[in-house]
Formats: structure tokens, C-alpha cells, sequence
């Protein structure tokens, strides 16, 4: 059950950034309670998940899932850049997320 924290710590991670570029674009109460609360959610189920994983491979894990779907996400909702050297290195960041599954 650890793992599937881990992921959803990571959409959290994931909406949160999201959020971040929404407020900046246009700076409304709203957008910064959706921020905060992400960003919280994320928090909470990073700790689950740490209870069972150990703290290096949780964080490391959630911080990559993290900034993959936000690459991911900028790409599809915000008109990203989606060049073959960022997508090359967006799967670097996923095959250390593996690595560190299979051998944490």
C-alpha cells in the first residue's frame, strides 16, 4: 500500500506545480487554496508512504514521478517544449525512479 501512496504523493507533487503556473498566470484566491491543498495532500501521503519505504527511495521517487508529470503536463497543457533532449532526459528521470524500485 506504500507504493500507491508514493504515486499519489506524486500527483500531488505533480497538481501542485501545475497550480503554481495557473496562480502565476492569474493570481486568484482560488488558485492559491487549489495550491496549498495539492501541495498538502501530496505531503500527507509522502509521510504514509515513508512509513513503510525508506526516506531516500520515498523522496527520491516522489520527487521524480514529481517532475516528470510536471515535464509531462507542461508539455500537453502550457505548450512546452517537447524537443527530443528534454523528452531524452524526462526518461532518464523515469528509469532512476525504476532503478531505485527495483533495486531500493
Amino acid at each position: 500500500m506504500a507504493w500507491v501512496y508514493l504515486v499519489i504523493a506524486s500527483l500531488g507533487e505533480i497538481f501542485g506545480v501545475m497550480f503554481i503556473n495557473l496562480y502565476i498566470q492569474k493570481k486568484t484566491i482560488s488558485r492559491l487554496f487549489l495550491l496549498i491543498i495539492t501541495f498538502t495532500f501530496g505531503f500527507i501521503f509522502l509521510a504514509l508512504a515513508m512509513k513503510d519505504i525508506p526516506m531516500g527511495t520515498a523522496y527520491a521517487i516522489w520527487t521524480g514521478l514529481g517532475a516528470a508529470g510536471a515535464v509531462l503536463f507542461g508539455i500537453i497543457f502550457f505548450k512546452e517544449s517537447a524537443n527530443w533532449k528534454r523528452l531524452a532526459f524526462l526518461a532518464l528521470i523515469i528509469a532512476g525512479a525504476v532503478g531505485l524500485k527495483v533495486f531500493g
